[in-house]
């Protein structure tokens, strides 16, 4: 394929999708990622595009959002990896909460091995995969259906959430900065995603790499009422991403990164003896706290000695 020809093709894939990582559009055009880095610089220069932390955007600093066929086949492999070790976090008989996208539709389809779940939801995605889970008990909201991602938004999905009150809220978004925390492209749909979060007592942020250090027009969560942030791997060459991930620890942000397999959806290689996920130490306690109280990371077998600790005050959220 010559340059212009890959160019061409880069420039409809970001019109198309808004975001797309370049190891995504070296997969596409079939060539390596230093040849894409290449021809976005080009691109840039020429002010078609916008470079983004291992990625290129629409130009104009905030990316618009995808339509969920375009964001379904973006960082497949990242995905994975990030819902496997996300479900690693839900216990037996909790309630949650899990907001529409397509990385908590991943993490839905795990949680149907969950017994005595209950899952409440404003996506049709995530209820779909839950459907004929046993054992798992789906509550969705109320509101109009916003046909893009197959969620409900408006008043009607906010009121019904009223009340609620869950163990963990689980929520994706468009992007993600230390700065402004979690933010989304559609007003209905950030209105609806703060309605999740005020229902739970921790939040969950599922993010693939290319999501760190993008921001979009409308905050769902500031960044100091994050809990966890479960993400992918960044590539080796992607310092803006990890020096997005030190800003986010450095603010009391748990941070657990998953690898992801190669093959056909681009995810890196994990090397042979090296563990899938890493724990990312914080360097203080979370702003408001006194020292030595912040959140620690810790392994995934210490987490699940956290969370047999946690069964008794989930049974008593569920009481109440």
């Amino acid at each position: 394929m010559f340059a212009a020809e890959r160019r061409q093709l880069i420039l409809e894939m970001v019109r198309a999708n808004g975001a797309v990582s370049l190891r995504e559009l070296a997969r596409v055009v079939q060539t390596s990622e230093v040849t894409v880095r290449r021809d976005v610089r080009a691109l840039e220069a020429e002010g078609l595009l916008d470079r983004r932390h291992g990625g290129a955007v629409l130009p104009g600093g905030f990316t618009r959002e995808s339509g969920f066929p375009q964001k379904s086949h973006l960082a497949t492999a990242e995905k994975t990896a990030i819902a496997d070790l996300a479900a690693g976090l839900v216990e037996e008989g909790e309630a949650i909460v899990v907001g529409a996208g397509t990385t908590t539709q991943e993490l839905a389809r795990r949680l149907a091995r969950v017994p005595g779940l209950t899952v409440v939801t404003n996506s049709l995605l995530v209820a779909q995969a839950l459907a004929h889970a046993n054992r798992v008990e789906v509550v969705m909201t109320g509101g109009t259906l916003r046909g893009s991602n197959y969620a409900l938004v408006g008043s009607g999905a906010e009121q019904s959430l009223q009340g609620l009150r869950v163990s963990r809220a689980f929520l994706s978004g468009s992007g993600l900065t230390a700065e402004r925390g979690l933010s989304t492209s559609n007003m209905l749909s950030a209105s609806v995603d703060r309605a999740l979060v005020q229902a739970a007592a921790e939040v969950v942020v599922l993010a693939d790499h290319t999501k760190l250090g993008t921001d979009t027009m409308f905050q769902t969560v500031p960044t100091d009422v994050i809990t966890r942030l479960v993400t992918d791997e960044p590539p080796a060459h992607d310092d803006r991403a990890a020096t997005e991930l030190q800003a986010l620890a450095d603010q009391g942000v748990q941070i657990a990164v998953a690898g992801s397999a190669a093959g056909a959806g681009g995810g890196d290689t994990v090397p042979a003896g090296r563990q899938s996920r890493r724990d990312m130490p914080l360097p203080g306690p979370r702003r408001g706290q006194a020292p030595g109280a912040g959140p620690q990371l810790r392994s995934t077998a210490a987490l699940g000695e956290q969370q047999q600790g946690e069964r008794a005050r989930v049974a008593d959220l569920r009481r109440r």
